[in-house]
């Protein structure tokens, strides 16, 4: 009898869109999952796969714009620095917007209650509430409101799926750990010579502009490197901890297959540059295709 192929895709922010390359190389190869589980940006692009709506979030995501994720973020001032109310008002609007019942393809996605630290297994209910809860990255997002339960971003107990996945009835778990490559890779920012970024400074920038610019420059390190910003800071540190936790939670729930596509390059909200993401997807499969084989024949 044919195994039942289960898809687990982790949390990782904008690096999320190579989701979709990981679920297009796969078919390619004749691999269509039998159930997805997600989790933060993973159960976002599970959800609209889940739904039939895979071809419409890709047109979306190659056609996004930075201006267009700006558009998207609505100021908070409690909970989180983003509501997120456009964002998945959008979401429902476009893509999934019914009950798990409903979906083409079963699905499920991963929470956190902010009261007890519980992992929360979100199968029954609006898809669309469930995916936002999912993804209420701590300090970004606000947290959700579900079941009188206070939930935020999976990412925090399970960043990878892999145990709701074989929870689900999954003999073979295909996990996507979109975090492995991060910590070490980051995007190098080379100084330039003072004389240069001063003569720089006084051909485009009025005197008042370049005093404000001056106020709010960040230091360099000795080796050129700037020194992140506040939300550099929180997303790196959010990425540490989800590497640490995905390190754990793998070790001891092993996926039969796990793809890392290097994404180390993206940042948190490099959301405009999906079609980066969705090529490294594709590519990460076509390097384990021979473990996926090896996987499915066994």
């Amino acid at each position: 009898m044919k195994p039942t192929l289960g898809l687990a895709l982790g949390s990782g922010s904008a690096r999320g869109w190579a989701h979709i390359g990981v679920i297009r190389a796969l078919a390619d190869a004749g691999y269509v999952p039998d159930v997805v589980a997600g989790c933060s940006i993973g159960a976002f692009v599970g959800a609209a796969y889940a739904d039939g709506d895979l071809d419409q979030l890709e047109q979306w995501v190659n056609g996004l714009a930075w201006k267009e994720v700006l558009s998207l973020i609505d100021v908070s001032f409690s909970g989180g620095l983003i509501k997120g109310e456009k964002l998945f008002q959008f979401f429902q609007r476009h893509f999934v917007d019914k009950d798990f019942s409903s979906l083409a393809t079963p699905f499920a996605c991963v929470a956190t209650d902010l009261a007890t630290g519980r992992e929360i297994w979100l199968r029954e209910g609006s898809v669309a509430n469930a995916v936002r809860a999912s993804s209420a990255l701590p300090g970004v997002f606000a947290p959700v409101v579900c079941d009188d339960r206070l939930l935020i971003d999976g990412g925090l107990v399970n960043p990878v799926p892999v145990s709701l996945c074989r929870a689900m009835g999954a003999d073979i778990v295909i996990a996507v750990d979109l975090g492995s490559d991060r910590i070490g890779g980051r995007a190098q920012h080379k100084a330039v010579p003072a004389a240069q970024a001063g003569s720089i400074a006084d051909e485009q920038e009025p005197g008042w502009a370049t005093s404000l610019r001056n106020i709010f420059r960040r230091p360099r390190l000795s080796n050129g490197d700037l020194v992140p910003s506040m939300a550099g800071v929180l997303s790196t540190s959010i990425h540490i901890m989800q590497m640490r936790i995905a390190r754990s939670r793998l070790a001891g729930e092993p996926a039969d297959v796990l793809l890392a596509p290097s994404l180390s390059h993206l940042a948190l909200m490099d959301y405009h540059r999906g079609s980066e993401a969705i090529e490294e997807g594709r590519a990460a499969v076509v390097r384990m295709l021979p473990s996926i084989e090896y996987a499915l024949s066994a």
